[in-house]
């Protein structure tokens, strides 16, 4: 059965049946690498998919303040420009809240 290393120079986790010889992100020995609980290593496992998902919705929130962007650069008339800078800043919420919870993932060690 796979588990999970997490290396205590980057905090990159990796999966195998032991740690790589080296980081893959930060090129840390072997030695530097803890294998994780199966307490961490379930958290981590159980918010992958949710990261996922947080990650999209920023992508998606960044796509719609480009085209608000677009929407008011066109400047068709002002109800439609209005609209477009109040969707623009409730797209910015919309990441940001995404990013935070990410964070908070992180600091609970679901990453």
């Amino acid at each position: 059965m796979k588990k999970l290393f997490k290396c205590s120079v980057c905090r990159f986790v990796y999966e195998g049946e032991e740690a790589p010889d080296f980081c893959p992100k930060c090129e840390a020995p072997k030695e530097k690498f803890e294998e994780l609980t199966e307490e961490q290593a379930n958290k981590i496992y159980a918010s992958d998919r949710t990261n996922d998902i947080h990650m999209e919705i920023v992508q998606l929130a960044m796509r719609i303040v480009q085209l608000c962007e677009e929407g008011i650069e066109i400047n068709l008339d002002p109800p439609c420009v209005s609209l477009f800078k109040k969707a623009k800043e409730e797209a910015w919420i919309i990441k940001q809240r995404s990013k935070a919870e990410l964070e908070g993932h992180i600091s609970k060690g679901k990453f």
